[in-house]
Order: C-alpha cells, then sequence, then structure tokens
C-alpha cells in the first residue's frame, strides 16, 4: 500500500496538473451541438482555450461570461444571462454546458439560483439544453472537473425512472478524462463484438477524432446526441471507466436503475480480461474467435517486451486513475515505479497505487524525486519535456496536454489491441537505449596479454591466464 504524501510549499513549479473547470469543458465537448461556457473572467477560458487547442489541434467552441472588476463585486448574474442570450442567437447550440471558476466561486455566488431565474424570464432559451457543474479551481484537478461536468448531464439530461422494456442490446459507457477518441473506439468496438449498442457519455470519438467537416460549424459536431442522453435509462448495464467517474454512474443508477459497474483500469492482459467477461455476462454471448486472437497478440508481445522492460525503474506523474493505470502495468511487466506524482489526493486508488508512496505536487517534486531514485524513463504529459532533457532520460508523454507529438487522439492504451500497440511503444523506447557492438568497438577493446605460469609440479600443466 503507497503512502499518500503532500508537501508543504508555497507555491507550485512548473505545474503538473490541469484545472477541474478544463476538466468540465472536455467533458461538454463531447456532446453533439455544444458550447461550453466558463462563468467568470477572459484569462480563465483564454488559458484553457490555449491548453486544449495545442493538445487537440481543432478549433474550440469554448465561451466565457466575461466577468470583470464591476461584476466582481456587485455579482455575475447579468453577465450569465447575456452569455447565455448571445449564445442562443449567435450559434444556436443544441447544449450549454457551464463551468463555474475561482473567480465566482470565491465571491460565493448563487449560480444555479440565477440559472433558474433565467431561465423562467428568457423563453428563446427553453429550445436549449442547459447544465452547470461547480467546478472552482481551487479544489481538484481535470479528473473532478470532469467528473462533475458528466454527473451535472446526467442529472439535468437523463429522463428519470425505470424502464419496464428495456432496450436487449443497448449499454451505457462512461469514460474517463483520461481515455482518447481512439480508446473510446476500442471500448465501442469491443462491445459490438458482442452484439451491444454501446451509448458513450462523453464521446470525443465523434467531437474531438481530428475528422474534417464539410463546412465551418461554430459548436461541436459529432459526440453523444441528446435523445440518446435522456434514453440511458433503457440500457442493461453502465460501465464507467475509472475511480473518478463513480458519481456519475452512481447518479444514472439511482435515476434510471440500471446497475453500474466501475472498471479502475482497462490497459493491460487482467484488466482487458476482466471488460471483456463483464460484456460476455451483460450480452449473454460467448467471446468472439477475434477477442481471443487480439488477446493471444498480446500475450506474445508481453512475451517480446518483458526482456526490456524488466527491471527498469519508471517514474510517472500524472493524474490519480492515469498514475494506477499504468502503474499496474508496468509491475505487471517487471517495471519497479520509483516515483509516483500526481494531482489530487481525492482518489482511493492512490493507495493502491504499486510504490513506496505517492506525491501530491508538481514536476518540480517529480523531476527531483526521478533524480534521486536513477529512474530510467519518465512518463508524463508534455510539460515533462525540460525535466527529461535536464535528467538526460527517455520521456514517454501520456495525459493532457500533449502538444509536442502528432496524432495523441488516435493513440490507444486499453484493451487487447490498445495494451499491445502500447507495450511495443514502451518496449521500443528501451531497445532503441541499446548501443549496438560495432567491429570498431572490438577492435579498440584492450585485449589482457596471455601469461605462461611455471610448471610447480611434476602432474600440474601450463596454465594460461
Amino acid at each position: 500500500m503507497a503512502m499518500l504524501l503532500q508537501p508543504k510549499k508555497n507555491g507550485s513549479i512548473n505545474p503538473l496538473k490541469s484545472s477541474a473547470p478544463l476538466g468540465a469543458a472536455l467533458a461538454y465537448l463531447g456532446v453533439d451541438g455544444a458550447v461550453p461556457l466558463f462563468h467568470g473572467a477572459q484569462g480563465c477560458t483564454s488559458f484553457a482555450l490555449t491548453l486544449a487547442v495545442r493538445h487537440f489541434r481543432e478549433d474550440m467552441p469554448m465561451q466565457t461570461t466575461a466577468i470583470a472588476e464591476v461584476e466582481t463585486i456587485l455579482g455575475g448574474a447579468d453577465n450569465l444571462e447575456e452569455a447565455l442570450v448571445n449564445l442562443q442567437s449567435r450559434m444556436n447550440p443544441k447544449f450549454i454546458g457551464i463551468a463555474s471558476t475561482a473567480l465566482i466561486e470565491t465571491r460565493g455566488e448563487d449560480i444555479t439560483g440565477d440559472l433558474l431565474s433565467i431561465m423562467q424570464r428568457r423563453h428563446e432559451l427553453a429550445r436549449t439544453a442547459i447544465v452547470y457543474a461547480s467546478t472552482p479551481d481551487y479544489v481538484g484537478a481535470l479528473e473532478d472537473g470532469w467528473a462533475k461536468a458528466v454527473t451535472a448531464i446526467i442529472d439535468g439530461l437523463v429522463v428519470p425512472g425505470e424502464r419496464r422494456q428495456k432496450s436487449l442490446r443497448q449499454i451505457n459507457i462512461l469514460p474517463g478524462v483520461h481515455q482518447t477518441a481512439a480508446d473510446i473506439d476500442q471500448v465501442r468496438d469491443m462491445a459490438e463484438a458482442f452484439g451491444l449498442n454501446a451509448v458513450v457519455l462523453p464521446d470525443l470519438s465523434g467531437s474531438l477524432d481530428g475528422h474534417v467537416n464539410a463546412e465551418f460549424t461554430p459548436i461541436t459536431s459529432g459526440g453523444t446526441k441528446l435523445e440518446e442522453i435522456a434514453d440511458m435509462g433503457e440500457g442493461l448495464a453502465t460501465i464507467a471507466i475509472g475511480q473518478h467517474m463513480t458519481p456519475a454512474a452512481e447518479a444514472l443508477e439511482g435515476l434510471t436503475g440500471v446497475p453500474s459497474t466501475v472498471l479502475s483500469n482497462l490497459t493491460g492482459l487482467a484488466a482487458s480480461d476482466e471488460l471483456v467477461a463483464l460484456l460476455s455476462r451483460i450480452s449473454g454471448v460467448a467471446v468472439p474467435e477475434s477477442l481471443k486472437r487480439r488477446r493471444s497478440q498480446l500475450v506474445d508481445a508481453m512475451l517480446d517486451c518483458h526482456f526490456y522492460l524488466g527491471g527498469k525503474r519508471i517514474a510517472i506523474a500524472a493524474d490519480p486513475d492515469l498514475v494506477y493505470q499504468l502503474s499496474v502495468f508496468f509491475k505487471s511487466l517487471g517495471a519497479e515505479i520509483v516515483t509516483a506524482v500526481t494531482t489530487t489526493n481525492h482518489s482511493p486508488l492512490l493507495e493502491k497505487v504499486p510504490a513506496k508512496e505517492v506525491v501530491v505536487g508538481d514536476l518540480m517534486d517529480f523531476e527531483e524525486r526521478a533524480a534521486a531514485a536513477q529512474a530510467d524513463l519518465l512518463v508524463t504529459h508534455s510539460h515533462g519535456r525540460q525535466a527529461a532533457e535536464r535528467l538526460g532520460l527517455p520521456h514517454l508523454r501520456v495525459g493532457f496536454p500533449i502538444f509536442d507529438r502528432l496524432g495523441v487522439q488516435h493513440r490507444s492504451m486499453i484493451g487487447y489491441a490498445g495494451s499491445r500497440d502500447f507495450l511495443y511503444e514502451v518496449g521500443n523506447i528501451f531497445l532503441s537505449l541499446i548501443k549496438e557492438k560495432t567491429p570498431e568497438d572490438f577492435a579498440s577493446a584492450e585485449v589482457p596479454p596471455f601469461k605462461v605460469q611455471e610448471k610447480r609440479d611434476v602432474g600440474q600443466t601450463l596454465a594460461i591466464g
């Protein structure tokens, strides 16, 4: 069991975590026809927008209520109303997701009451689905904002009540913020292999998978449709991916009675087996041969790669669910987790990380501890590249944001196929560090001289050493 440490520092140097409002905005972007709205100052939105655009390399329809000095004192309800009306008239979104920021939350405004009053007065907003999630910057990190936004969507848009007539083929998938578009496609394909129709919320594989639209649209194109969200109560079961999705799964089960299962990890052989067994139980269908073949490929990849990962010293810095997912994966292949740094202490999974300690800190803590532990590989997002350069270590990019590599949304780490590809990626990093011997290496090597020992006894032979 890992010991959870939280160093007492006056400030964060080279921050590791991204804010909760940004996590909420990313979740809202997984809904079709959506516009995320930050209730706060323009700078809050600009910073989040910059990170999201650099990571996804796509246009982001993020908007702000533009709170200034006067509204900070007198209240921002008028700005919220004006922003909602302007968005409705100019962009005609199907869905607006509101995320609060530290500025509004610190003042202690009744945003829920303000929103209710606005909806009663402005009837033109009735044709737009609007939800609000409380996500102050000073509480939690990316995972927390994502989870709160998904829970708010479920509470606000799912039609409550248990269904007598269930869809025999529908299941609900609640992916975590650490799932890429390719990860979501991977889970959907595995569900379809059992004849199941997966409703994914949020679905970044539809809105932020890097496609090109026939014409420009100011709102999200693709993602979970509002009617699909409303009918999530018709599913046979709900599968949540990541411990931080537990509140959303519980909210959906409480509203509709649909039984839910939270899977903390989908990377590696054992985790993939757990998902496949669950899908088989839900569907009543035997495991298809295609998945058995993918499993066999993963086992072969593990045999090929364990020579290069066994005994390696790994340093990981990421959000809690991703730290747990990666640490268990590396540990299963014989590597040692010598440093684990995370963004928040809200997850019960942190105690289960296979390391001596987990530090809630920043990338300065990560770099210092990785150097002291003599790590062989740094595993974190793109902001860790300077630490890797200073330490002279290879850097495996994971999490959010990744802005110095292309195609991050098409990279999968879950399921049999995703775990196989990710394993080869890690194995190739260590393989590339092995310097092959050349004839020049042998020619330059010093050869010890031959020595002939004197014969001491009659029966003793000459010894060459």
